[in-house]
């Protein structure tokens, strides 16, 4: 048997004049602007343009592109080879969003594979409108298209993987180990934000990392532990679900706390973690009289992860349509856009 895994990023920007045309695909998704043509093709045209300086300096910071896109082929590279002598021929593509590789050059790729079966593995963690089912609604009409043939069986969502949470959760105390002695501290769980609106729409992503940290805080095993779930990349004049992680960093300033920052929707490094937590967040712990500050990576290509990622797949390849991490509905009953109650693709 021949198998396709397909797995979906956001992407970024490969060069400075690259940015301003990432902000626009972002812009002029229907899942982030949730307005019809034409109306949503001018606003991303002005929202990009606008945004388009500022960007430009972020990743001027990381030497001007996104590492994202090459650790999302090292992540797909160790998923390949923990998926051999499983039983099938595997072979691994990266369909980015917003940028190259988009699913339209890797949909015609796959179909020249010629697969017997295809399992689609977005790198989000959380399932969200926002992410998640844009990239599967975009790769299913691109399929349709091209007539690929083979069955496909969706991985919507992963918040307690095992190999995620263990990965994490290792890398968490790697660097709770870098504090001093005896340094009282605060640890904040840090997800991307998104608007109230959105959450309230029944989108489940909000209720998927709360259900992310949980796990994570229980497989920490410190039961005095001091944390909590914070969201962080506001934009724009809407109201986003919160606490807010630049606002809980000012707080435990005030309360005279150090800080642990771990990302815990992000698995590879990318704007939001270099720029946003390492440098604009850290000079904004100093500001507040955070003494110590310091961040855990994203789960990269940590081998429990790897090993994570390869169990959804094994176990993604005889279902058929879309399904969470064990089969079982994580969303609760409010969320109507959980993927199971709504098509993802």
């Amino acid at each position: 048997m021949r198998v396709a895994v397909v797995l979906f990023n956001l992407g970024g920007p490969a060069s400075l004049e690259a940015v301003e045309p990432f902000l626009f695909n972002l812009f002029n998704d229907a899942a982030i602007i949730r307005v019809p043509q034409p109306f949503r093709w001018l606003l991303a045209k002005l929202i990009s343009k606008r945004r388009t300086p500022q960007a430009r300096e972020i990743y001027a910071k990381m030497g001007g592109s996104s590492p994202i896109l090459g650790q999302t082929y090292n992540q797909a590279a160790e998923l390949r080879t923990a998926l051999a002598g499983s039983g099938f021929t595997c072979e691994t593509f990266v369909a980015m969003r917003y940028t190259a590789p988009r699913a339209s050059d890797i949909a015609e790729q796959v179909r020249r594979f010629r697969p017997n079966k295809i399992v689609l593995l977005p790198l989000y963690p959380q399932y969200s409108t926002t992410t998640s089912r844009s990239s599967l609604r975009e790769w299913t009409r691109l399929a349709r298209a091209l007539k690929i043939e083979a069955p496909a069986s969706t991985v919507c969502c992963y918040p307690t993987n095992a190999g995620f949470i263990t990965a994490q959760a290792e890398l968490i105390k790697e660097t709770l180990a870098q504090l001093p002695p005896n340094v009282r501290f605060r640890l904040l769980l840090s997800a991307h934000g998104l608007p109230e609106r959105v959450v309230a729409g029944g989108d489940p992503y909000q209720a998927q990392v709360e259900q992310t940290a949980k796990a994570l805080v229980t497989a920490l095993e410190r039961p005095d532990l001091d944390w909590r779930v914070t969201y962080q990349s506001r934009v724009g004049p809407l109201k986003w679900i919160g606490p807010a992680t630049d606002d809980e960093i000012k707080r435990a300033g005030s309360e005279g706390l150090a800080v642990v920052i771990a990302p815990i929707a992000f698995v590879s490094e990318h704007s939001e973690t270099l720029v946003e937590l390492d440098m604009e967040y850290a000079h904004l712990a100093a500001e507040s009289g955070v003494q110590h500050y310091l961040r855990a990576p994203t789960v990269g290509t940590h081998p429990a992860f790897i090993k994570g990622l390869a169990k959804l797949v094994r176990e993604a390849l005889p279902a058929a349509g879309t399904r969470p991490d064990g089969g079982i509905r994580m969303c609760p009953g409010r969320c109507g856009e959980c993927a199971l109650e709504r098509k993802a693709a």
